[in-house]
């Protein structure tokens, strides 16, 4: 995978130190830590529901010490923006591909030498949808790294990682699970997010 910016001294910690400041003063609370064995694992981003997740989910990596990286549509990497995009942790994704891009993260996940959270909203999209998207378990399957079920709930201004998701193998009832864990939580824009 690319350097990012949480690779990067100095701003990395400078960064830390404000995102850790901001939260604070906006009254946010951040929960949980990385698991132990998780320094490679596929995060779980839900509810998606905004642009504003983007730098949330970024000041809440910062203060958990994380190394995500994270997927966004094609048109956000156009230049003159895409240096940025990338450094940020970005993955531009081709939706016509997306087979392609389980693959190529199977694999960028098995090459990385060090910690690399994946960060895949299950949505694909901040617009409404009741289909979530299945990438991130063939992902974690495929690459053999635990799925952590991320999460970000405005209503109660939290946000964190909770547990650990072992899949079974069983698709239809793993999302029933993965979607129940989900079901309290309010995006900014509730009205788009059903994990029902």
């Amino acid at each position: 995978m690319h350097r990012t910016i949480f690779e990067t001294p100095v701003v990395n910690a400078v960064l830390r130190v404000l995102s850790v400041g901001f939260l604070k003063l906006t009254g946010w609370t951040i929960e949980g830590a990385l698991p132990p064995g998780a320094a490679k694992c596929v995060l779980i981003a839900a509810p998606h529901t905004s642009n504003w997740d983007l730098p949330y989910t970024l000041m809440v990596a910062f203060q958990l010490r994380l190394h995500v990286y994270w997927m966004g549509k094609e048109s956000i990497f156009r230049p003159p923006f895409r240096g940025v995009m990338m450094w940020l942790g970005g993955i531009p994704v081709n939706r016509e591909k997306a087979n392609n891009l389980v693959a190529a993260s199977i694999e960028a996940i098995k090459a990385s030498d060090g910690p690399l959270q994946l960060t895949v909203p299950p949505e694909a999209t901040r617009a409404k949808t009741r289909t979530w998207k299945t990438g991130f378990y063939y992902i974690a399957v495929g690459a053999g790294v635990p799925i952590v079920m991320a999460y970000m709930d405005y209503a109660k201004k939290r946000s964190g990682l909770g547990p650990v998701f072992t899949p079974t193998g069983d698709m239809e009832r793993d999302m029933e699970a993965i979607k129940a864990f989900y079901a309290p939580f309010r995006g900014k824009n509730a009205a788009q997010f059903d994990a029902g």
